[in-house]
């Protein structure tokens, strides 16, 4: 069974970066998606960022608009852990942070929330202005 567990949230002031990490077990496909969405309250979540690999090679990347150039995708053995790296943080980036998983790759969900079938609980980062 896929689970996934976030940490490295937290209090940053604008400009500040942290990184996420993405624990990851129980991945038995040799293609699958990992990615990042958030939600701040009293909104929907929304995809920040992710990656598909095939047998453990990166094959496809893409980050949200709101937040290329400042948060990249990254890991070293996707199996295990997954980091989103966040650079010159903004208050708008408030938010829980989760990470989510699937096998394969569905380019018309790969955005989409209802594209992955596993979740991790989150982990809250809040910027202060």
């Amino acid at each position: 069974q896929v689970q996934l567990v976030e940490s490295g949230g937290g209090l940053v002031q604008a400009g500040g970066s942290l990184r996420l990490s993405c624990a990851v077990s129980g991945i038995t496909f040799n293609t699958y998606s990992i990615a990042w969405f958030r939600q701040a309250p009293g909104k929907e979540r929304e995809f920040v960022a992710f990656r598909t690999w095939s047998l453990e090679q990166p094959l496809k990347t893409e980050l949200a608009d709101s937040v290329k150039g400042r948060f990249s995708i990254s890991s070293i053995n996707p199996k295990n852990t997954v980091y989103l790296q966040m650079n010159r943080l903004k208050p708008e980036d408030t938010a829980v942070y989760y990470c989510a998983a699937r096998g394969g790759y569905e380019s018309l969900l790969a955005t989409s929330p209802s594209g992955y079938n596993y979740w991790g609980p989150g982990t809250q980062v809040t910027v202060s202005s």
